[in-house]
């Protein structure tokens, strides 16, 4: 599994899990996927929602083979990839993935 650190999504990384939303500047559900995530990241304590823009980052998109907005990763508190979704996530599924990290 991929790893990634604070510097990599230039962002610090939460305590216990960082949700990783990799979004473009004309992608819809992007707008709706940041708030989701953001939501999520208040309730829940020690995660971070940060948000990458994938065309500033197209290394970073290409290593880890990011191929539609959004993308988003689940990290746990080392920085493991240990959940993957593409396209925009429901509330109750960002928690779902949260709690098998967490």
């Amino acid at each position: 599994m991929e790893r990634l650190t604070a510097a990599e999504v230039g962002a610090g990384l939460g305590e216990r899990a960082t949700l990783v939303q990799f979004s473009t500047a004309f992608c819809q559900p992007c707008r709706a996927t940041r708030r989701v995530l953001a939501e999520v990241a208040a309730m829940v304590p020690g995660v971070a929602h940060v948000e990458v823009d994938a065309e500033e980052r197209l290394e970073l998109v290409r290593r880890l083979g990011v191929v539609r907005t959004p993308t988003v990763l689940v990290l746990d508190a080392a920085g493991q990839v240990v959940r993957r979704a593409a396209g925009q996530p429901r509330r109750v599924d960002v928690i779902a993935a949260l709690g098998a990290v967490c």
